[in-house]
């Protein structure tokens, strides 16, 4: 709230004279004495009041347009994420995508068809991820975090995925040809009609998957693999997986 003060009319100077003990203080006493007076005709000029208000109002229309084009500017991040990572579809290295994956899935924007390939994504949290038929495939992926992400008809082949999380994934028709799953955490994903050729899952977590529908586990390599559901690992073996802990067939 804007308070108004109306100053209080200056003494007059003989009257100030007359006070003053010291005439060295003259210069000083007259100086304060007129800023006195300025600011007592001032204090009567109603312009400055609605200067000040002008003020004020201006910040509320800067808030209210801030926010009016909180749309647009996200439109514009997501943009520009989406340039750096189509710039840099097909080459190796990160090339900034990693950032630009993440912010994209925390605005829960749809990464349906991503062509991330080769790419150097060590570490990335695309927790929830919609991938449906991305291309992450030769990409390293080591040590990242894929928890309830949606690999529906993604192409894996030869991605590395070793010490990866990713818990309740969705593996549906996925190809997980030569795919290395050392050490990751597959509990509770879905593999139904996924291609697990030749993939090294060994020392891989697979409690609760659903492997029933797998469509080939063709010299997969389940040594060492975790917490398996009854009857896989007799099951992969008689589908021509192999157990080879130091991982040569």
């Amino acid at each position: 709230m804007i308070s108004h003060r109306v100053t209080r009319r200056p003494e007059r100077w003989a009257t100030l004279l007359a006070r003053l003990k010291h005439r060295w203080m003259l210069p000083f006493r007259a100086f304060e004495w007129l800023s006195e007076w300025v600011a007592y005709a001032l204090s009567h000029w109603s312009f400055l009041e609605v200067l000040e208000y002008l003020g004020t109002f201006s910040v509320l229309i800067g808030v209210i347009f801030y926010f009016s084009e909180s749309g647009d500017r996200i439109k514009q991040r997501h943009y520009q994420a989406w340039q750096v990572i189509n710039t840099a579809q097909g080459k190796g290295g990160s090339g900034g995508r990693i950032e630009a994956l993440q912010e994209l899935n925390e605005d829960k924007v749809q990464l349906v068809g991503v062509d991330v390939s080769s790419a150097f994504l060590q570490g990335i949290h695309l927790e929830h991820a919609n991938l449906l038929r991305a291309d992450l495939s030769v990409a390293d992926l080591r040590g990242s975090d894929f928890r309830f992400a949606d690999f529906t008809f993604a192409d894996l082949h030869s991605a590395n995925f070793r010490g990866s999380n990713l818990e309740n994934a969705s593996f549906s028709n996925a190809d997980l040809n030569d795919a290395d799953l050392v050490g990751a955490d597959l509990a509770g994903a879905k593999l139904d009609r996924a291609d697990l050729t030749a993939a090294d899952l060994r020392l891989t977590n697979l409690k609760d998957v659903q492997w029933k529908e797998i469509r080939s586990i063709k010299t997969a390599n389940i040594a060492g693999v975790k917490a398996a559901p009854d009857g896989f690992i007799q099951w992969a073996l008689q589908n021509g997986a192999v157990d080879s802990p130091s991982g040569d067939e």
